[in-house]
């Protein structure tokens, strides 16, 4: 890993907590004002962080009180100076107040973060599964 690296793998570490610790401060912190965010469920784009904002309000308060654990595996950084992108496996696990799993879900994302004076943030976050080509049903585990 490079300099270069710490600060975007930050990013997935921080994104991790803000979720866990349903912070929609922190979390919407870790966005650029003008984001673009092509999400897999209920819009096809969120452009701007206040439309962002909204849907990251809206998920967190369905959430009642369960908790979401979010991990990244197999990330990949590519970055320059004031560039980076980081490509990785995503998994979201729903826990209860006594930490049992209540549902899971694997996804695959690709986040593109420029740095400018506030440091890194997140400009463009694109979030999929591959379909089923037999059901065209959305494959919510990694195999």
């Amino acid at each position: 890993m490079n300099t270069l690296d710490k600060p975007v793998l930050q990013a997935l570490d921080d994104y991790k907590a803000a979720v866990l610790a349903k912070s929609v401060d922190a979390f919407v912190a870790l966005y650029d004002q003008h984001v673009l965010v092509f999400d897999m469920w209920g819009a096809w784009s969120y452009n701007g962080i206040a439309a962002w904002r909204q849907m990251v309000e809206g998920w967190f308060g369905s959430l009642g009180t369960e908790r979401v654990i979010v991990d990244f595996s197999d990330a990949q950084t590519i970055t320059a100076d004031d560039l980076a992108v980081v490509h990785a496996f995503v998994s979201y696990k729903a826990i209860d107040t006594n930490g049992v799993e209540l549902r899971s879900m694997d996804n695959r994302t690709t986040m593109t973060l420029g740095r400018n004076s506030d440091g890194w943030k997140i400009v463009h976050q694109h979030t999929s599964s591959p379909i089923d080509g037999s059901t065209t049903q959305a494959i919510f585990r990694r195999r």
